[in-house]
């Protein structure tokens, strides 16, 4: 017994697996993911930096994509470290109350992105359904107001998930399949009853990312429905033309989240570095994708973008 409880401290350490069966080619496997985490970062950056740098961008749907790229930001950094020391100089080793962080990191913006991709469904409803009130219904405080309460919906459904995984023993293999801590994952080197844990995890993603996906598509209906009563096509171009960036966020968050889940529920016989390839780049998709796609569809951004661009050059 006393062996179990050992296997239960702080001092577990997990070896994450990088890409499995292809451990030859990190390095040229590293190539293209650098680009990526650098394209995340720096589009991200710039986009967070336009927006709080320009006073013509100080207005709700900004704001809400200020939320969106300070998630993206997150959700790099939160995987960025293990997963390039892995491909550059075999790090895999990590701690047990490392991976519990790097998990909970890595759920907490997922969840957080998904709930801001939400509220700027909101915000485009209350923009094209009522548009006399919209600063009057999105003013600052209730901006606030709404990124406070996602920080704290995200923590609240998401601690108890992670902290339960202490109460389980680990006398199983150490090894994780993946690049980063992976709450699945874990759960599988446990020789406890994870029920509970199960259906704690199970719980917060239905509640979270579950149910916004519920939401999203029931607000654009409504939006839909709303753009549909427009008399003049011209407004109603207009109208739907705002919605284009924001519906393209929302397509490359839950498609690759929706193919990961399949492909673990389905694809058991495909090869583990499929698996992990696909877990690796849905991390990875809406953070280098988000930016590029604000910055081409939304000309305020773009123009913002180019200006600050053009002042570092001169």
């Amino acid at each position: 017994m006393s062996n179990l409880q050992n296997t239960t401290s702080s001092s577990i350490i997990f070896v994450l697996t990088g890409v499995p069966g292809l451990e030859a080619f990190h390095t040229w496997i590293s190539i293209p993911f650098c680009f990526l985490y650098a394209t995340a970062l720096s589009g991200n950056s710039l986009v967070l930096f336009a927006i709080v740098t320009q006073p013509s961008l100080h207005k709700p749907m900004y704001y809400f994509l200020s939320m969106l790229s300070t998630t993206d930001l997150g959700l790099s950094v939160s995987t960025l470290f293990t997963m390039l020391g892995i491909f550059w100089f075999n790090a895999r080793e990590i701690s047990f109350n490392a991976c519990l962080s790097q998990m909970f990191f890595i759920k907490f913006f997922t969840v957080m992105e998904s709930s801001v991709l939400l509220a700027m469904a909101f915000d485009h409803f209350v923009a094209i359904s009522d548009p006399l009130r919209y600063a009057i219904i999105l003013t600052d405080s209730r901006i606030t107001q709404i990124g406070v309460a996602i920080v704290i919906r995200g923590t609240l459904t998401l601690t108890p998930m992670v902290a339960l995984l202490t109460r389980l023993s680990y006398c199983h293999s150490r090894v994780l399949h993946h690049s980063y801590c992976f709450h699945p994952d874990v759960m599988k080197l446990s020789c406890t009853d994870t029920r509970l844990n199960n259906a704690v995890g199970l719980t917060a993603m239905i509640s979270t990312v579950g149910v916004d996906s519920i939401l999203i598509p029931f607000s654009y209906v409504l939006i839909i429905k709303t753009i549909l009563s427009i008399a003049s096509p011209e407004e109603r171009k207009k109208a739907f033309s705002t919605c284009i960036s924001h519906i393209g966020a929302v397509a490359i968050f839950y498609i690759p989240l929706i193919s990961l889940s399949f492909v673990h529920r389905f694809g058991k016989r495909a090869p583990a570095y499929v698996h992990t390839m696909i877990a690796n780049t849905y991390l990875l998709i809406p953070p280098v994708m988000n930016p590029v796609i604000y910055s081409v569809k939304t000309k305020q951004i773009c123009r913002a973008v180019i200006k600050i661009l053009h002042s570092k050059d001169t």
